[in-house]
């Protein structure tokens, strides 16, 4: 008959204990989730998905009406013009110069745009905010003519 004492049990059963807990034990892998640092691509939407409903700001709608759409539609398509017409002019290309005879004066929001009678070496376009009363000069170069 084996006599075991109470601080044998324990050794025995702590000894036991861990070459079970060694038997299961693996190694730990680390796998992302995220596709930016490594993980499926296919979380991709998933992820866009989370942070899109976690979202609480949302972007003010700014609705206008047929009218304010149709002036900044005519305001950009006059600019456009103005631009073109500055920069042929500035390149010596041939260009009607009835836009440029005279000081013309264009108003678009809060903005005054003057182009000044151009000068043999440049074309001088003044831009004035209404509003703050600041102002700003372009003189664009000739390069030819």
């Amino acid at each position: 008959m084996v006599v075991m004492t109470r601080s044998k049990k324990i050794i025995i059963s702590a000894v036991m204990m861990l070459s079970v807990s060694h038997a299961f034990a693996s190694e730990l892998v680390y796998t992302p989730i995220n596709p930016s640092f490594g993980g499926s691509p296919l979380n991709g939407s998933m992820l866009l998905n989370k942070a899109q409903s976690q979202n609480k700001h949302k972007a003010p709608i700014n609705e206008k009406s047929y009218a304010e759409k149709f002036q900044d539609s005519l305001e950009r398509a006059y600019i456009n013009r103005m631009v073109r017409e500055i920069t042929d002019l500035a390149f010596g290309e041939g260009v009607d110069d009835s836009i440029f005879n005279q000081d013309s004066i264009f108003m678009s929001g809060d903005y005054e745009i003057q182009v000044l009678t151009s000068g043999v070496d440049t074309i001088t376009v003044q831009i004035t905010n209404t509003v703050t009363g600041e102002v700003v000069i372009v003189e664009v170069p000739r390069f030819g003519g």
